[in-house]
């Protein structure tokens, strides 16, 4: 018997932003998932707007299990984690301990392929490491803006601070997501006018049932 993703799925009961007020708790899984969709648009983005060769479902792949050693670790508040070069290397052992613990419990043919993905030790790796963390940060802007709206002046400073951390990183692609996506997050569903800026066209029937549904 194998414990692997059993572990995993353990990652929707831990918190992140633990020394904040927060209106809505957020997960490492939900996290995770979207880091995993952000990586992926930005190696689109670099790929389309930036002539990059980049690999979008291995972005996507890294940034799932990005996060995945805080199953037994916990998320480390950024100002603890960050607070000197020491407390960095050591927290980094032990996230290197965590996914060795972690894929130890899988089959043996198997650990050479997660330990590839949790440590991105793959050959284009490198470069998309970079969009993971972009992807990271960006992941954390969109908790900020949520608060926000939300009327919670807790997280205001953090979001100042990351959009400068990602303004840092001279990243084009995650430069493009911040001008062109990140905006639409601030916005209310009726806003963001979906079914219009899509270009949906619904027949009368169907606005109809729509109608009813929303009535009931």
């Amino acid at each position: 018997m194998y414990s692997f993703f059993a572990m995993l799925s353990r990652m929707k009961y831990i918190n992140r932003w633990g020394l904040m007020r927060n209106t809505r708790e957020e997960n490492i899984c939900e996290h995770s998932l979207e880091v995993a969709l952000l990586a992926h648009a930005l190696a689109l983005i670099g790929n389309k707007k930036f002539g990059k060769t980049y690999d979008p479902q291995r972005a996507a792949v890294l940034g799932m299990l990005h996060d995945a050693s805080e199953i037994i670790t916990g998320d480390m508040p950024t100002p603890i984690k960050y607070h000197s070069q020491e407390i960095r290397s050591a927290y980094a052992e032990v996230e290197e301990m965590a996914v060795d613990h972690l894929v130890s419990m899988l089959p043996e043919e198997f650990r050479p392929d997660y330990q590839s993905i949790m440590k991105q030790q793959g050959e284009e790796d490198r470069e998309l490491e970079a969009l993971v963390k972009a992807a990271d940060k960006i992941s954390a802007v969109i908790k900020c803006v949520e608060e926000r709206k939300s009327g919670n002046r807790e997280f205001q400073q953090a979001e100042q601070t990351i959009l400068k951390n990602i303004a840092g990183l001279n990243l084009p692609e995650a430069d493009y997501f911040v001008k062109e996506f990140l905006p639409s997050y601030g916005l209310t569903i009726e806003e963001q006018d979906y079914s219009r800026e899509a270009g949906l066209k619904f027949s009368e029937s169907s606005q109809m049932i729509f109608s009813k549904v929303l009535k009931a």
